[in-house]
């Protein structure tokens, strides 16, 4: 593992800050191109630091989104991407184009209460905002291994060149170099994929001086049918990877635990109700893997999984996350998506491409019920298994907006509960309650199926006739004909291959 690159976790994990921010997956990965061959170009100090702080500018988007959807309106993502787009130092853009886009799923008097409050309390919002993002990002750049260079120049990332932008109100040169490089970037790749090389070279020249840094705006200008016209095929996470500047950064077991861990946490700092959920399903999988006698390697895989099956929440808004009351059949599909976007932001990107698919089915139950593929058990692996107990045991122990948390007592009854109805695995219940130091009760079979009827008709399930159950088991041919009858009966079937898929469906094959 030590040969792993950072910039190939960092690449593909900051996709799901893109989607955090209203993005397209993959803008930070182009940004961070662009500003790359500008530091190389110019012969600029710190092209680490310069490449680093670009690809993880957004990493804290989710820090102020609690604040941000109770003030305007539930949909604080719509808020990020319409003020990324937005020229502040224009009133003419802030009214046209800012206002309106906020709030756009509500009815019109509700944009309309929206757009009051945001323009009444715009500084207090802009102040709260650039605090709580800055100071996340840099925390996380020091979590995952980067230098102060990388934390300095996050820290100053919505500085404005005219000293009106935030937190520390710096100017000009006082604003880190990686910071500036990386807003002139940012704003080349978002407005290119907007409006193309002509829509981006305009925008530069129009906020140069103002927001940007007039040198390096002028500079990229003079390059950006090169540099933009180079990016427009290729392929965002491979070109950001090669783009890193030597030399390479390395990441260890150690570092990549820290890594996954750490862009769980951001995810789950979205909301209060999420707070340190990820980490707890980490240990609670991880520990439940070790008891159930998984090998080294899949203890760890289902530990990384447990930090990071939730990423896909950045994509959801918070006023769906933190909805006192019913969510709405839109609202659900949106939930269901979560686990979708996790998977997919995982499967582009290499190192963790093989958590995609634990990530993806954490919400799968074994009966077909959950989401999103709404999978059953034969397509359901153990390490998911473990994932979907751990994680639904740690979410009942934590309050959400439509209800207190569970006692621990309380949650092990109903995760119990879930696998008597032969939704969640049996083995994997007992596992996560074990790594929880909650007594492990015994979950009756599905369809009052007694253990010697479950013993039996696993052998039913390889395949075994009924002489060969009965030599198995050491009884008469008659018993044992008797046995299957009777579980034929119990579960509705009258063949073995319908036998064995009921074994299947409800986990009771191990």
């Amino acid at each position: 593992m030590s040969s792993l690159r950072l910039s190939e976790l960092l690449v593909g994990l900051s996709r799901i800050a893109d989607i955090g921010m209203g993005f397209e997956p993959g803008e930070a990965a182009r940004a961070a191109v662009i500003a790359a061959d500008l530091a190389r170009e110019l012969d600029l100090a710190e092209p680490s630091d310069i490449y680093y702080v670009t690809l993880l500018q957004h990493v804290g988007c989710t820090a102020y989104a609690h604040e941000a959807a109770a003030l305007l309106g539930g949909d604080e993502i719509a808020v990020k991407a319409a003020a990324a787009r937005t020229d502040f130092d224009d009133p003419g853009a802030v009214l046209r184009g800012y206002l309106p886009r906020l709030a756009p799923d509500a009815g019109a008097m509700a944009r309309l209460r929206v757009a009051g409050v945001a323009a009444l309390r715009a500084r207090q919002i802009s102040a709260g905002y650039t605090q709580a993002n800055c100071e996340v990002a840099a925390r996380t750049a020091r979590r995952v291994g980067l230098g102060p260079g990388v934390a300095r120049g996050l820290t100053d990332i919505y500085e404005a060149w005219n000293g009106r932008g935030g937190p520390r109100g710096a100017a000009a040169e006082a604003i880190a170099l990686p910071a500036r490089v990386a807003q002139v970037a940012a704003t080349a790749a978002l407005f290119d994929r907007v409006g193309g090389p002509e829509l981006a070279m305009e925008t530069l020249e129009r906020r140069a001086g103002r927001s940007l840094d007039p040198m390096l705006a002028a500079a990229l200008c003079r390059r950006a049918e090169r540099v933009l016209g180079g990016l427009a095929d290729a392929d965002a996470v491979e070109t950001a990877v090669q783009a890193e500047p030597v030399p390479v950064v390395l990441v260890s077991d150690a570092g990549l635990d820290a890594v996954c861990r750490a862009f769980g946490d951001a995810v789950d700092l979205k909301s209060p109700f999420h707070h340190g959920h990820s980490a707890g399903v980490a240990e609670l999988a991880a520990g439940a893997a070790q008891r159930l006698g998984r090998s080294t390697e899949e203890v760890a895989e289902v530990r990384l999984a447990g930090f990071l099956h939730d990423l896909g929440r950045a994509a959801v808004p918070n006023g769906i996350w933190e909805r006192p009351g019913p969510l709405t059949s839109s609202d659900w599909e949106r939930v269901r998506l979560h686990a979708y976007h996790g998977e997919r932001v995982l499967a582009a990107c290499g190192p963790l491409a093989a958590l995609a698919g634990l990530v993806g089915m954490h919400h799968e139950r074994l009966d077909g019920s959950g989401y999103h593929r709404q999978a059953t058990a034969s397509g359901i692996p153990m390490g998911a298994r473990v994932l979907a107990a751990a994680d639904a045991y740690q979410a009942m122990t934590q309050p959400r907006a439509h209800r207190p948390a569970l006692a621990p007592e309380a949650a092990a009854a109903q995760l119990t509960a879930e696998a008597a109805a032969g939704r969640l695995s049996s083995d994997a219940v007992g596992a996560v309650l074990a790594a929880a130091g909650q007594p492990v009760p015994r979950v009756p079979a599905p369809a009052g199926l007694t253990a010697r009827q479950v013993e039996v008709l696993r052998l039913v399930a390889e395949g075994l006739s009924n002489p060969q159950i009965a030599a198995r088991l050491v009884v008469s041919r008659r018993t044992a004909e008797r046995h299957v009858q009777d579980i034929y009966a119990r579960i509705g079937v009258s063949s073995r291959a319908a036998a064995a898929l009921f074994a299947m469906e409800h986990d009771l094959l191990r």
